[in-house]
C-alpha cells in the first residue's frame, strides 16, 4: 500500500503562481479538477483560466492557447507539418486512443517534455 503522507497537497488557489502551478495541482487531484478526467475539460479549464486573467487585465501567460507555445511545440512532436485547427486537446486525445493510454496521462508526459523543451532554450539562450 502507498502511503498518502508522502504526496505532494495541494496548495490553495490563492499561493499558486501561475498557469504551470496551477497544473501541477491538477496532476496531483485530476478528478477533483477535471471532470471525467477529459482532457477536452481540461481544455475548457485553461481557456477559462485565460479569459479570467483577460477579463481581469491580469497579466496571462497561457501556453495553452489556440497557436500557443505548447501546441506550436506539439505539432512537430506528433509530426504534423501543419497546426491542427481542432487544437491540441482534441490531437493528443486522438494520438492517446491509438497509443492505448490515458489522454490526461498522455497531456502530463507531454507537459514534461515540453518544459523540458523550454527550460533547454532558455538554458541555451544564456549562454
Amino acid at each position: 500500500m502507498t502511503s498518502n503522507a508522502r504526496l505532494p497537497k495541494p496548495r490553495p488557489l490563492h499561493k499558486l503562481g501561475g498557469v504551470h502551478d496551477f497544473l501541477d495541482d491538477i496532476r496531483l487531484r485530476p478528478g477533483m479538477y477535471v471532470r471525467g478526467r477529459s482532457i477536452l475539460h481540461l481544455d475548457s479549464i485553461l481557456y477559462g483560466y485565460s479569459v479570467g486573467c483577460e477579463i481581469h487585465e491580469v497579466p496571462v501567460v497561457n501556453d495553452f492557447g489556440h497557436g500557443g507555445p505548447f501546441s506550436e511545440w506539439l505539432w512537430p512532436r506528433f509530426g504534423m507539418e501543419y497546426s491542427s485547427p481542432l487544437g491540441w486537446a482534441v490531437e493528443i486525445e486522438r494520438a492517446a486512443e491509438a497509443a492505448g493510454v490515458k489522454p490526461l496521462d498522455m497531456f502530463f508526459d507531454l507537459l514534461d517534455e515540453f518544459r523540458a523543451a523550454r527550460a533547454t532554450t532558455a538554458n541555451q539562450a544564456t549562454r
